[in-house]
């Protein structure tokens, strides 16, 4: 296999590391409507389960980071997927709020160099020109786990109940580690993703990380993250319970049209992913970020304020989706804009500075979105600001100028 193809192997199997991860993350999104009720779980209360998830991984994301920029991504990610693999099945035995609350800290421990591991693989098997189209597809490993886990976890529950369901997803993401283990471990699979595996990377100081966080490319990256995440965990973490309280629909209904918002997410960090490094390789490229690419895509995040019109559900869906492009699109641009400015030892610490600043924006949303919904029985008065809310950090973003990388 050339160097090109096994690159792109790597890369195409770090996507489906983050599409193992948010297949287990949102099993528990999916079966909301069902399990707060079997749980007699208020909207307030799942604001803080949602937000369970992203307490763990804003405290766990940036220490994964320097982990994974030491051990490496090939052993990290193994290590991981196993891990979280566990903590999802035990979503079974749940008896309540309290222990489930308990399991998705777990989970978000558990999962947090996902990301800053895959974001290596990335880097380090694609060449520089590559990077962005890259990091297009690498998000869409989020959204090919949002589109997985709606069917499938629908008709587990169907078939056999909610607990089942949590247990076979947990099963079902294992068979990664197999094809992980094939390419990863392969003899050029260990030469490209550990380099210096003669020489290990030296422990560094703690406060590199908040100097690193300081670096004006990840700053104004995490200041993207922060105003565009809170749509984001409106779209993966709520869209089942919407469309049950909006529509009526029922839990077998959810897997029918949950699977089509991710696809677009991926659709959106394709395309302009794709774009991105088409301008990159351009002769003339001059090392500036792709504005007007990302101001594309921070309008299309706005149409999630039509959401609350839409007449059915199978509109809603379909409006959200759009938004959902956006979004991701906005990720993609911005992930590898930072990552061509950051020193090559420290990918994987940006990473999972980005990834944090994602959860810190869902930890804060969750529980203020149940809090509305059960105050003003509606959606309405949380959609539009999620919409807006948007546009300040990703207008800041756009007239950030920094040095060329």
């Amino acid at each position: 296999m050339t160097d090109r193809r096994i690159g792109w192997a790597l890369a195409l199997t770090a996507t489906l590391t983050m599409a193992v991860s948010y297949f287990d993350r949102q099993t528990l999104a999916v079966l909301a409507p069902t399990v707060t009720q079997a749980l007699d779980i208020s909207n307030s209360s799942y604001g803080w389960l949602a937000s369970a998830f992203s307490i763990a991984y804003l405290v766990a994301a940036p220490v994964a980071g320097r982990i994974i920029d030491v051990v490496g991504a090939r052993r990290g990610l193994l290590g991981a997927v196993l891990g979280w693999s566990v903590v999802a099945a035990l979503h079974a035995l749940a008896p309540g709020f309290g222990v489930l609350f308990g399991l998705r800290i777990a989970l978000g421990v558990a999962e947090a160099p996902s990301f800053p591991g895959a974001a290596q693989t990335v880097h380090r098997a694609l060449a520089p020109a590559h990077r962005a189209r890259g990091f297009g597809i690498l998000f869409t490993g989020s959204s090919i786990g949002g589109m997985l886990a709606p069917p499938l976890a629908s008709f587990l529950e169907g078939r056999y109940g909610w607990r089942v369901a949590f247990l076979g997803t947990a099963i079902i993401g294992l068979a990664w580690v197999p094809v992980w283990a094939l390419i990863a471990f392969s003899a050029r699979g260990r030469q490209i993703l550990e380099p210096r595996a003669d020489a290990p990377l030296p422990a560094r100081p703690a406060s590199d990380i908040w100097a690193l966080a300081a670096h004006p490319a990840v700053l104004r990256a995490v200041i993207a993250v922060l105003a565009s995440s809170p749509a984001l965990a409106f779209a993966f973490l709520w869209s089942a319970k919407y469309l049950v309280f909006t529509y009526h629909v029922t839990q077998a209904d959810i897997g029918s049209l949950l699977w089509f918002p991710p696809l677009i997410f991926d659709a959106g960090a394709i395309l302009f992913g794709h774009l991105a490094s088409v301008r990159a390789a351009r002769p003339d490229y001059d090392g500036s970020p792709p504005r007007t690419l990302f101001g594309t895509a921070m309008v299309l995040t706005l149409v999630l304020a039509a959401v609350p019109y839409a007449t059915t559900a199978r509109m809603a869906v379909v409006i959200g989706a759009v938004a959902m492009g956006g979004g991701g699109a906005i990720f993609a641009l911005l992930t590898a804009d930072m990552l061509g400015r950051v020193p090559a030892a420290q990918v994987s610490s940006a990473g999972g500075i980005t990834a944090a600043a994602q959860s810190l924006a869902y930890i804060v949303a969750s529980p203020l979105i149940g809090a509305a919904v059960d105050r003003y029985h509606s959606y309405l008065p949380v959609l539009w600001p999620l919409a807006l809310f948007n546009v300040p950090g990703c207008v800041a973003w756009l007239l950030w100028r920094l040095p060329r990388p």
